[in-house]
C-alpha cells in the first residue's frame, strides 16, 4: 500500500510538471477591432532563478522579449510587436483581418543571468462581434505607441472620445504609430513625440461637431498651414497629452455602397470570340541623320574648334626672346644675365674643390674683365648697391 502511496505521488508530480510547462497561454479576439497582448515583466521573472534566493530578495531583472510565429522567423502580417527598453513591459497590437488562428512564441531572455525562458501565446480570431460602419481616425501628437496600448491610457482616449461622438458603443479599430505611416524619428529631446493614429468604429452615426471635419472651411484652415479651430464639445481632452490634431483627423464612411470600377472595354489588342489574330504592321523606317550629327558631328566640330583657338594662343601670341629683352630696363635685364651667370658658376665649381672664391662674392665686377669696381660712396642706406654701379657699369650690358 505504501509502494501504491509513493508511485501515486511521483505519478501526480509529473503529470503537474508536464501540465505547467506545456501551458499555453490563450487570448481571443474578433475580426476588425483592436488587440492587445502585454507581456508583464513581472509575470516571467518568477521563471528564472534569482541569485541568493535564499535571502528572499526580489529582483528587477532586465528582460528582452522576442516574438515569432511558430515555425516562422517572423510575425504575422497584422500583428506588430514593440518594447522601448528593457525594464518596459512589451506589447504585441494589430487588428485581424480574418478568422483563425495564430500561435505566437515568445522568447525571454534575462538579460542579468542571461537565461531564457520559451511561452507560447495562442491567438482565437473570432467572427466580427460587432458592425462598426462608421469610423474616424484621429491623430494624437503628443503620444507614442507604447503609452497609448495599456487598457488604462486606452480607456482615457476612449472616454473622451465617447464625449465627442456622444455615444458609449465605440470600440477601438487600431492603433498606429506615426512612424509606421511616414513620420520622422523625432528628437531624443523632451516635449518631442513619436505621435500616433487612433481609429475607432461605432455603429452610430457622426455627431455634428465631428462632421465639421468634412466641411469646405474647415479644409481651408488647414490648407492655409494653421491650426483648424473646432468649436463646442468637440474640444475635449481630459489628459493634454491625449488632444488630436484636427487637420489630420478624418471619417470614413462604410455604410455607403462601395461601387465597383468599370470592367474593361474591349479594344483592338482584344480577341473575340473565333476572331483571327492580325500581327501589327512593322514600324515606318526612321532617319538617324539628324540624331548622328546632333550627337556626333556637332560635339566633334566644337571640339576642333576649341583645339585651333587654344593652338592660335599658345604658339601664334608669343612675343619672342628679342622683343621681351627690347622691352625689359636694363638694370633688370642685367640683374637676369647676372643670376644666370651665378648659377653656372656655382655648377661648375661643385665638381672640384680648391678653386679660388667664385666672382660673385665680390662687391661688384665685370662679367666680361673681371675687374672690381670701387665701392659707390654715399651717404643715403637707401640706395642699393646695383643702382649706384648702373652708370660705372652701362657700357658693359650684356645684349643679345
Amino acid at each position: 500500500m505504501a509502494d501504491w502511496t509513493g508511485w501515486r505521488f511521483i505519478l501526480t508530480v509529473c503529470v503537474t510538471s508536464v501540465l505547467v510547462v506545456k501551458a499555453d497561454i490563450k487570448a481571443y479576439t474578433p475580426v476588425g477591432q483592436l488587440f492587445v497582448f502585454e507581456l508583464q515583466r513581472e509575470a516571467f521573472q518568477n521563471e528564472f532563478e534569482p541569485f541568493l534566493k535564499h535571502y528572499g530578495r526580489v529582483y528587477n531583472d532586465p528582460m528582452l522579449f522576442k516574438c515569432n510565429m511558430q515555425s516562422f522567423p517572423d510575425l504575422p502580417g497584422w500583428l506588430r510587436f514593440t518594447q522601448r527598453h528593457h525594464y518596459d513591459n512589451g506589447f504585441l497590437y494589430g487588428t485581424p483581418l480574418a478568422q483563425g488562428k495564430s500561435m505566437i512564441e515568445i522568447t525571454v531572455t534575462n538579460k542579468r543571468s542571461y537565461d531564457t525562458f520559451r511561452d507560447r501565446l495562442i491567438i482565437t480570431i473570432d467572427p466580427p462581434a460587432k458592425r462598426m460602419p462608421y469610423q474616424a481616425e484621429f491623430f494624437i501628437p503628443l503620444r507614442e505607441i507604447e503609452k497609448v496600448l495599456p487598457s488604462t491610457v486606452q480607456e482615457e482616449i476612449r472616454q473622451d472620445m465617447m464625449r465627442m461622438w456622444k455615444t458609449d458603443r465605440l470600440d477601438f479599430v487600431n492603433i498606429t504609430s506615426a512612424l509606421d505611416r511616414g513620420g520622422r524619428v523625432p528628437l531624443p529631446l523632451a516635449g518631442h513625440y513619436e505621435g500616433v493614429y487612433v481609429k475607432v468604429g461605432s455603429d452610430q452615426y457622426f455627431s455634428e461637431c465631428l462632421l465639421r471635419l468634412q466641411t469646405a472651411e474647415h479644409r481651408r484652415q488647414c490648407e492655409a498651414g494653421g491650426r483648424a479651430k473646432i468649436p463646442g464639445d468637440c474640444k475635449v481632452c481630459s489628459y493634454p497629452g491625449n488632444c488630436v490634431t484636427w487637420c489630420k483627423s478624418t471619417l470614413i464612411d462604410l455604410s455607403r455602397p462601395v461601387i465597383p470600377p468599370p470592367a474593361p472595354t474591349m479594344g483592338p489588342g482584344i480577341l473575340d470570340a473565333g476572331g483571327v489574330y492580325d500581327p501589327p504592321e512593322s514600324p515606318p523606317p526612321r532617319d538617324f541623320l539628324p540624331d548622328y550629327i546632333v550627337t556626333v558631328i556637332v560635339p566633334l566640330a566644337l571640339a576642333i574648334i576649341l583645339c585651333l583657338l587654344l593652338a592660335y594662343i599658345m604658339c601664334c601670341r608669343r612675343e619672342g626672346v628679342e622683343r621681351r629683352d627690347g622691352k625689359t630696363p636694363d638694370i633688370q635685364l642685367y640683374h637676369h644675365h647676372t643670376i644666370h651667370g651665378n648659377t653656372s658658376e656655382l655648377r661648375s665649381m661643385a665638381g672640384c674643390r680648391g678653386v679660388p672664391p667664385p666672382l660673385s662674392t665680390l662687391s661688384m665686377f665685370n662679367a666680361r674683365t673681371g675687374e672690381t669696381a670701387p665701392p659707390f660712396q654715399t651717404d643715403s642706406p637707401s640706395i642699393p648697391l646695383i643702382l649706384a654701379q648702373q652708370e660705372i657699369n652701362t657700357d658693359t650690358l650684356p645684349r643679345k
